[in-house]
């Protein structure tokens, strides 16, 4: 067993009560009966001394006489409000001065409560404990005001605090170091300063209809947002709105940093549309990127051409000079695709295997059929050595194309049919070589061009 186990429990403080009068027989009868009630008590005969023991001993409360030899107690009380270890402590003016302005003032300079003499002791025990509730009620308001802000500025999240009207009120540390601003400099600002307009007056209807409305829903779970930073850059947050209980219609904000979930989500979206050996586009993602620029063409009525492209005699490469060679080649040849696909509206992947694909969104039948050759010469000036090829002494590509202007008619399956079947035609005419087909609706026939 720890020694903790036997550790008394703290003692609470006894209240303690500071007793301050000139006239020893007045000062002993307060003292024996604040000790009947319980208290810890000091005492002093003059204001000087009042306020020594007040700032060593802290008391919870002093009862004071205002006329005092030298210092009187008027002077005294403003001393004790005027000093930050004993501003907080409740004074009760215990005095034969009975005139109204003897008793504004006192009130004035800061007492709790005004007592005439003589004393009737019950009435000075009553106030006093009403005195000591209070303040103990106000100190533990105090705390707990002060733990929840503490909390607040300890919070990982940011928090706001909003006006019907989107004005911001408060935002915490967190608020600001996230967004880039000082303390307060926030406070003041509107709602719109920060996020996309459209949302902000979304934001504000529920607003107004939670203020002319109060059994309008007008809590909003949390909702991926980009709010505006200091320096102009947009930062992703999740943000949750929820209303505070309070007679001025409020309502809290609290904006959780999505930043670095949002950079893993979008490399794992990257990562799902990139082959994994070649660094270029998956079949995935040339599939969609097909599908869109399909749209796109048939809105605008622009050309679309799309090359099919195998690598020649790859499985004896594999074969004769192992699986790593094959996958360095196939890397190389990826790279020398991606050279040629520079546009937003071009695309290089890797289809499967030793097929690659690239799509040209814009480009005509010609200019198709002159790049499929650059890509052609470019793959075997690689220089790749293919000790297996009956072709060449290098590696090489068959590539096939297809050019068309699509319309309602046609259909997309079919045009990457008509490029994988070009393709296959130039494997079967020797390999090394390009294949181009226009194909489409709009044409009575397919021309097929050669060039090799």
């Amino acid at each position: 067993m720890s020694n903790l186990d036997h550790a008394p429990a703290a003692t609470p403080r006894q209240t303690a009560i500071l007793i301050v009068d000139d006239a020893p027989a007045q000062l002993g009868l307060i003292r024996s009966m604040m000790l009947q009630q319980g208290y810890h008590t000091f005492v002093a005969n003059s204001g000087e001394r009042a306020l020594v023991i007040a700032q060593r001993a802290q008391p919870d409360l002093i009862l004071l006489d205002i006329v005092l030899p030298g210092m009187d107690g008027m002077e005294v009380c403003r001393r004790l409000k005027a000093h930050p270890s004993t501003c907080n402590i409740p004074v009760i003016f215990m005095s034969a001065r009975t005139d109204t302005d003897d008793i504004v003032a006192a009130f004035d300079i800061g007492a709790s409560d005004y007592i005439p003499k003589p004393l009737r002791l019950a009435e000075v025990c009553a106030r006093v404990r009403a005195q000591l509730h209070f303040r103990h009620t106000s100190t533990s308001q105090q705390q707990q005001a002060d733990r929840l802000r503490l909390i607040v500025d300890s919070m990982d999240e940011g928090l706001m605090v909003l006006e019907p009207s989107g004005r911001i009120q408060y935002t915490n540390p967190a608020c600001n170091r996230y967004l880039g601003y000082a303390p307060n400099e926030l406070a003041g600002c509107s709602l719109d300063d920060l996020l996309a307009p459209s949302v902000a007056q979304e934001y504000l209807e529920l607003f107004s209809q939670s203020v002319l409305d109060a059994s309008a829903p007008n809590w909003r779970g949390a909702r991926e947002v980009l709010i505006r930073q200091r320096d102009g850059m947009l930062r992703a947050m999740d943000f949750t709105l929820t209303p505070m209980g309070s007679e001025q219609p409020l309502f809290v904000a609290l904006l959780h940093d999505i930043t670095h979930h949002k950079q893993s989500e979008n490399a794992l979206q990257r990562a799902a549309l990139i082959d994994p050996l070649t660094k270029i586009a998956n079949r995935r993602h040339f599939d969609t990127f097909l599908d869109k620029e399909w749209q796109r063409a048939l809105r605008s009525g622009e050309p679309l051409s799309l090359i099919v492209l195998d690598v020649d005699h790859f499985k004896g490469y594999n074969d004769s000079l192992g699986h790593a060679a094959g996958d360095a080649c196939l890397q190389q040849v990826a790279m020398a695709l991606q050279s040629h696909a520079l546009r937003a509206t071009d695309l290089a992947a890797r289809y499967g295997g030793e097929e690659f694909v690239l799509l040209f969104g814009e480009t005509g039948f010609e200019a198709a059929c002159l790049l499929a050759e650059t890509i052609r010469a470019h793959v075997e000036s690689l220089n790749i050595a293919n000790p297996r090829s009956a072709t060449s002494r290098w590696v090489t590509a068959s590539l096939g194309v297809a050019t068309i202007v699509p319309t309602q008619f046609d259909d997309i399956k079919e045009f990457f049919v008509c490029a994988d079947r070009a393709m296959y035609a130039v494997k079967e005419a020797g390999r090394n070589g390009v294949r181009a087909v226009q194909t489409g609706a709009t044409f009575d026939t397919i021309a097929d061009v050669l060039a090799s």
